[in-house]
């Protein structure tokens, strides 16, 4: 909760924190549910509500809220146009408050009668992949959120081969060039990828030398908590994927870049500023985010980095890499996790339609 003079710790938020954690769970996650359970707490103290019981009116003016108003500057220039949160995300802020007020209602610090306004029954007609709805149905019945903005569900978006060749193009730089290609050619978040260290880099063809029995040029994520940059890999558990002759010649292109800029030689990081100050620091994610925003401008087309990992995905589906292998390349826990990393194209959808009608008038 904000106070004049900085935060203090609520001790229920502190409780709901430590209650996601698990060995599973993801700090980022954690970051995120803690900046939506303070968004909500800041707004009741400013307003004078008990945080215990709003009322669907209250919760509701909290939602408008989210989306009317102004997000501060990111730097310390503000933006020549105020900066808004979408429904989608002032939804998902949301849904965080009533999972934190459906905690808070485990320990008798909420009444339950606020939790049930939240909440109505909702029946899956439809089912999600993999998900499992009981011998009898009785998993058909869920809860869904009574205060939501109504937005359109969107589908997840990946980039082709071209599209991610006309990327590269479009860098100017060896750094850059290398950035994209390890994201693609690795499926990593660019967390991962932000956070790797240069003895991550294990690019000979046999790494014994460096303590390391995996075979072939490979790259190692880790997870690290304590990077400067603040990078993070998401998933707990390490894990090594494979490159190609390729990405080792654009890691050595960008070594040599690299090597031109004195301020780099003492960081162990392998992404650092080469073209801004501070130079020689790690490279963080709003500088990637700039460049991806500058190329997707030049390119005219949507490019973020996630976009590059579900584009790993689709393509090692689509040369026959076994399910469970693309999982482990990914980093994946559960199997249901892959479900959104598989694409077709407008090609292929149409092929496939258009194969399924000619079965059908070759059997009648």
């Amino acid at each position: 909760m904000v106070i004049s003079a900085g935060y203090e710790l609520h001790p229920e938020a502190c409780a709901y924190l430590e209650h996601l954690r698990t060995p599973t769970s993801s700090v980022n996650t954690e970051r995120t549910y803690a900046g939506r359970v303070a968004l909500y707490l800041s707004y009741c103290a400013e307003r004078g509500i008990d945080w215990t019981c709003p009322t669907l009116g209250q919760l509701s003016a909290f939602l408008h809220w989210l989306v009317e108003e102004p997000l501060p500057p990111k730097g310390r220039v503000a933006p020549a146009e105020p900066r808004y949160r979408e429904e989608k995300t002032a939804n998902d802020i949301l849904s965080t408050t009533a999972r934190f007020l459906d905690f808070c209602s485990t320990r008798g610090w909420v009444e339950l009668e606020v939790v049930n306004m939240l909440w109505e029954p909702k029946f899956l007609r439809h089912l999600p992949p993999g998900y499992d709805a009981g011998e009898d149905g009785q998993f058909r019945v869920i809860r869904a959120r009574t205060i939501k903005f109504q937005v359109a569900v969107e589908g997840y978006e990946w980039l082709s081969s071209e599209q991610i060749e006309t990327l590269i193009g479009l860098t100017r730089n060896a750094r850059d060039r290398f950035l994209i290609t390890l994201l693609a050619a690795t499926g990593a978040r660019i967390g991962e990828v932000l956070g790797l260290r240069r003895e991550d880099m294990h690019f000979l063809s046999d790494s014994r030398v460096l303590g390391c029995y995996e075979r072939g040029p490979h790259v190692h994520i880790r997870r690290r908590v304590n990077n400067s940059n603040g990078a993070l890999a998401k998933s707990r558990r390490p894990r090594s994927v494979p490159v190609e002759i390729e990405v080792i010649g654009l890691y050595s292109h960008y070594q040599h870049e690299r090597d031109t800029v004195a301020e780099a030689a003492e960081s162990d990081m392998v992404f650092v500023n080469l073209f801004r100050q501070p130079l020689g620091e790690p490279m963080k994610y709003h500088g990637a985010k700039d460049l991806f925003d500058r190329l997707a401008k030049k390119a005219s087309f949507t490019a973020r980095p996630h976009m590059l990992r579900h584009s790993a995905a689709t393509r090692w589906i689509r040369d026959g890499i076994d399910r469970d292998v693309v999982q482990d390349l990914l980093g994946h826990v559960s199997s249901q996790s892959m479900e959104p990393y598989i694409h077709s194209t407008s090609e292929e959808r149409r092929e496939a339609v258009e194969r399924g009608a000619a079965h059908r008038r070759v059997s009648s």
